[in-house]
């Protein structure tokens, strides 16, 4: 055999070497891989401390390419902090209560959900009519849970906070006060106590906004008992104009009201007297109907005596 054959022999024969080689390297890579797995998931699973580390580091970078990608933070998770439901998964009653305030008092009508079925969440345990509560954050903040007065009051049912700290401690602190269903239930006990103190509900509206001693409440516990009225025929499937005409309602209280026992859906039936219409003369340019202005009433509006007699109330 000559060298040009023994040459040409071992060429042909080098590929399939080659690839026999590059075969028993891969199998022995894939080994050693799977053999470094199997160190690896045994040291996170005995060494706790290094699996967290590494879960932590796993994630930040995660979230940092998330950012770097989007421009902003994501937190799946956000929604379980919004005061949010569908109003259409509550009971009828509550459901047309939420959809009413939340046209006339321009809200979304998902937070109005949450806050009405917490309203009648609490005024079942507390036997405080939900529809009374619902009525005080009309006229206290206009449904904004950020609202504060002058003199401190603050969230949806305008409480002192400062006055009523240790109802918050219970809460994680006074900044609870801006959590809309916290600032529901201490509001919902600072009233339940005022109405018993007073003896009566008129009383003890009137010791809410801090009016006991003057007497003068600036029209506050008309225009709650207004509100109230109008909620309650809501909820029982009446018809209830969003916004009324510029006409100021006298409103009396039953007395069936006046029991420190807050009222029942039965003793709840408000009755608002209009004044008649001025008749127009002949001639007369005729008169157009306005509406009225939202009946929010801004933090510290209907409060002067508040001012000066609210903290020694509470």
């Amino acid at each position: 055999m000559t060298a040009s054959t023994r040459w040409t022999g071992a060429l042909k024969a080098a590929p399939a070497s080659i690839v026999q080689w590059l075969f028993k390297l891969g199998h022995q890579s894939f080994a050693l891989a799977g053999f470094a797995l199997a160190f690896c998931a045994l040291a996170l699973t005995t060494q706790p401390d290094l699996r967290q580390t590494l879960e932590n580091r796993v994630t930040s970078w995660l979230q940092g390419r998330q950012l770097d990608l989007l421009g902003m933070e994501v937190r799946p998770d956000a929604v379980e902090r919004a005061t949010a439901i569908n109003p259409k998964d509550l009971p009828k009653p509550q459901a047309a209560v939420a959809y009413w305030l939340a046209e006339r008092y321009r809200v979304a009508p998902e937070p109005l959900g949450a806050l009405v079925a917490e309203a009648y969440q609490i005024g079942n345990k507390t036997k405080v009519e939900p529809t009374l509560l619902l009525a005080i954050m009309a006229i206290e903040s206009g449904f904004n849970p950020f609202a504060q007065s002058p003199v401190g009051a603050q969230g949806l049912m305008q409480v002192m906070t400062r006055v009523h700290t240790e109802k918050y401690e219970n809460f994680g602190g006074i900044h609870a006060a801006f959590d809309p269903v916290t600032n529901l239930r201490v509001g919902a006990k600072v009233l339940r106590d005022c109405v018993a103190r007073a003896g009566s509900l008129e009383g003890g509206l009137k010791q809410y906004v801090g009016a006991a001693n003057s007497g003068n409440d600036g029209g506050y516990v008309i225009k709650v008992m207004a509100e109230f009225g109008r909620l309650q025929q809501v909820a029982d499937g009446k018809t209830v104009p969003v916004f009324q005409t510029q006409q100021v309602a006298v409103v009396s209280i039953p007395a069936a009201l006046a029991s420190p026992m807050l009222m029942t859906a039965e003793s709840a039936n408000v009755n608002a007297t209009l004044p008649p219409p001025a008749v127009r003369p002949k001639g007369a340019t005729p008169h157009v109907k306005t509406q009225l202005p939202l009946p929010t009433v801004l933090p510290g509006q209907n409060k002067s005596t508040r001012d000066d007699k609210l903290a020694a109330n509470f």
